[in-house]
């Protein structure tokens, strides 16, 4: 009986999904796991070349279905897809451990580079602590940080890790990452949920020495728990020492704790859990602000009965101490014997739900391959519906609320047929553009108001320095107008540009001043 006014809210909820309007500011994003060539590039497949073309292809695809940010695994095992001075090549890039791709590229610079072309953020994700993904079978080239240092390391399962409690260990993770965000214009690091590993049955994770030799008097949980929270704040130090603007963000398991060890927990019963089994306390590095963004993996569906994807997304709308949320989508499931993820309204469904707490501010997808089968035909349901218009990628304004100057826009017309804007940066800008925006309304809007409307949100453009618009005013059949906006590197939009454009039915034109 208990239960009753919660279902009924949230059926409610769920019969009114279509009053939800498509937010202007919105995270859209997707793994892209390279570990096992899950998704990039395929196995096997080693030709430079080829692994472009695929990038490009993959970034085309995410990008007809609206999204706006790759999440790109470049160190899945202390191993690298970029030339590093700490890490080999990774075997899932050139077959073997630490042989250098020939002809010689760096897969990261240009996948960079060609995300940031689409207007996409490129996040760097790297498993913190994963060394060795199987002690039977992978390849360890010489200059593995294992073979250099074996007693940083520990085996539990079939894996190899860094023990958290060295402190050497800690320190080379850090420089790892001091290393990408100086050298990389990346704009994010992102880490997944691997800590302290998940527990194996009957299997204690091989610390104890570790926790002797530190003569901690804390409860070795506690200890555990110190280490995960020294390596965070370490991390967030180095980035932004490096670089300000670049983002740090943590994708971790859906449960910090269930209710029934805390008070504070989510209605759930997870059989393990982040700050008990995986002693990842993010609630604390939220709150201390080390992290940007906090990515929860909610992986289960809709009235799951253990842990229930609109029990945790409430729980964690609610727990998000002024930062931003991006719910993780499991949407991999489709190709598991999972009869709730054969039904095609359950993603619309989350994506609608999480559109209703301000505090959630976007969706990362788990992962890229899953949207090449188009399940239950939700590429179709994202392009024409969902994400059928572009979103702004939501500013963090604690890092900087620094706005851009408007773009300066001149006109002219030529041919007495074509209407040509060009648009430069102002030259007082000392916010560097990421993109522009173009915005084409009906003449009959009210311009205070439309700029938020995101079916006014014509384009994108990634060209920082200027571009040029041309109009037909030959093809016109209804009044409308242009104005255009530039965004600054931390998502930061100008106000609208001084002059737009009024284009008529007939060939008539005018300039307007919003």
């Amino acid at each position: 009986m208990k239960q009753r006014p919660f279902l009924f809210l949230l059926l409610f909820s769920l019969l009114t999904i279509n009053a939800v309007a498509q937010p202007k500011y919105e995270f859209r994003g997707v793994w892209i796991a390279t570990v096992n060539n899950i998704d990039w590039p395929k196995a096997g497949e080693t030709n430079p070349e080829k692994q472009k073309a695929d990038y490009i292809r993959l970034l085309d695809l995410h990008q007809r279905n609206g999204m706006n940010a790759m999440i790109v695994q470049v160190r899945p095992a202390a191993d690298a897809f970029y030339p590093s001075p700490y890490e080999p090549w990774s075997e899932w890039l050139t077959g073997t451990q630490g042989k250098a791709p020939f002809p010689a590229w760096d897969p990261m610079q240009f996948m960079i580079e060609e995300t940031h072309k689409r207007g996409m953020e490129f996040h760097a994700w790297l498993n913190p602590y994963r060394a060795v993904h199987n002690t039977a079978s992978s390849s360890i080239a010489s200059n593995h940080i294992s073979r250099i240092h074996p007693e940083w390391f520990l085996v539990y399962g079939e894996k190899k890790y860094f023990d958290p409690g060295n402190k050497e260990a800690q320190r080379f993770v850090v420089n790892v990452v001091r290393d990408i965000v100086k050298r990389y214009d990346v704009d994010a690091i992102h880490m997944d949920d691997y800590f302290y590993p998940y527990r194996i049955p009957g299997k204690e994770f091989p610390d104890f020495a570790s926790y002797t030799k530190s003569g901690s008097k804390l409860s070795k949980d506690d200890w555990r728990r110190s280490n995960c929270d020294s390596i965070i704040l370490a991390l967030s130090l180095a980035i932004k020492e490096e670089k300000k603007g670049c983002r740090f963000g943590i994708s971790p398991f859906s449960v910090w704790r269930n209710k029934d060890k805390d008070p504070e927990g989510s209605d759930s019963r997870a059989g393990q859990t982040n700050y008990d089994d995986l002693y990842a306390d993010i609630l604390l590095w939220l709150k201390k602000g080390w992290i940007d963004y906090v990515t929860p993996q909610l992986y289960l569906e809709i009235g799951h009965d253990k842990i229930a994807y609109e029990k945790l997304l409430e729980w964690w709308s609610r727990h998000s101490y002024g930062r931003h949320i991006y719910i993780g989508h499991g949407i991999y499931r489709t190709s598991e014997n999972q009869p709730k993820w054969k039904n095609p309204a359950e993603l619309p469904n989350q994506i609608s739900l999480l559109r209703r707490y301000p505090n959630v501010q976007g969706s990362i997808y788990f992962s890229s391959k899953s949207f090449e089968r188009n399940p239950n035909g939700w590429n179709d349901s994202l392009q024409n519906n969902y994400y059928k218009y572009p979103a702004l990628l939501p500013p963090m304004r604690w890092i900087d609320n620094e706005k851009p100057w408007p773009p300066i826009v001149t006109r002219s017309i030529s041919n007495d047929s074509i209407i040509q804007l060009d648009v430069k940066p102002d030259p007082r800008n000392r916010v560097e553009i990421k993109y522009y925006v173009v915005y084409q309304y009906a003449a009959d809007s009210h311009s205070e108001t439309f700029g938020n409307i995101p079916r006014y949100l014509s384009r994108l453009v990634t060209q920082p320095g200027g571009f040029q618009l041309k109009e037909a005013l030959s093809s016109n059949h209804f009044s409308y107008r242009y104005v255009i906006t530039a965004v600054g590197k931390n998502n930061n939009e100008s106000e609208m540009s001084e002059i737009a454009i009024l284009v008529q039915p007939g060939g008539k034109w005018g300039f307007y001043n919003p």
